[in-house]
């Protein structure tokens, strides 16, 4: 079982080393298969603008849970890491189903395992987390986090909506084609990383948005759209034969 010391240190340390993890919930739950770190310099980050009620558990000791409302839709598990005051967390955005599958069915009322625990509203969902929890330690009940028992192989992409640079590192398992339990949109957009993740460097930032054949085809539809309504607006223009 994973310690309060084995979160007392980088998040960009403990993110990738939360890979292949297994997280339970009163006994339900699998292998954390996704996660997103986030530092006090991540302008994404909550603790970003420094401390509130809301996101005083990041400001506190690490190897504990904050749990936040997202959008005042569903609830978002995340683990407190680096020394007290530091206010930096890895978010956990996907695992994949392993113990009490049937629990997070009757939870989730999907039949498609895939969609489970694929995702940080449906995977707190799945487990029933909820505010509750908002500043358990992960190293007592209901929480249960057991060692991986392999190094999986970990891939890289952009976080999605963010600033270009900031990464998020989620497991990419050989015998699941395109990692069959991590959230929506993450399955082709990943690059193998050598060894731990680090942080790139600026030369090695990867651009958050449109691809360029995306950006050309939206470019090409637009220019379309455009020179339809001119058309449009010239026929309008015209004068029949009545006018004339």
């Amino acid at each position: 079982m994973l310690s309060r010391e084995f979160f007392a240190r980088s998040v960009h340390e403990v993110a990738p080393d939360l890979i292949g993890v297994t997280l339970l919930v009163d006994g339900v739950g699998g292998p954390i298969v996704e996660v997103e770190a986030y530092h006090p310099t991540d302008p994404a980050s909550h603790s970003y603008g420094g401390r509130t009620p809301r996101n005083a558990v990041m400001f506190g000791p690490p190897g504990h849970a904050y749990v936040y409302r997202s959008y005042g839709i569903h609830w978002c598990l995340n683990f407190v890491c680096e020394e007290e005051g530091s206010a930096a967390a890895v978010l956990i955005r996907a695992l994949e189903p392993r113990q009490g599958v049937e629990a997070m069915h009757e939870r989730r009322r999907v039949g498609n395992a895939r969609l489970l625990a694929a995702g940080p509203g449906r995977l707190t969902q799945a487990l029933a987390i909820t505010g509750a929890h908002d500043g358990a330690a992960l190293d007592r009940p209901p929480f249960e986090l057991r060692p991986r028992e392999e190094d999986p192989v970990v891939v890289t992409a952009p976080r999605e909506g963010e600033a270009a640079g900031f990464k998020r590192e989620f497991f990419q398992k050989r015998l699941l084609a395109g990692g069959g339990q991590r959230s929506r949109g993450t399955a082709d957009r990943g690059r193998p990383h050598p060894g731990r993740c680090a942080d790139p460097g600026p030369q090695q930032q990867e651009p958050v948005g449109l691809s360029r054949s995306r950006s050309r085809r939206l470019e090409g539809a637009g220019a379309q759209a455009r020179a339809a309504l001119s058309v449009r607006r010239r026929v309008r223009r015209c004068p029949t034969r009545r006018e004339r």
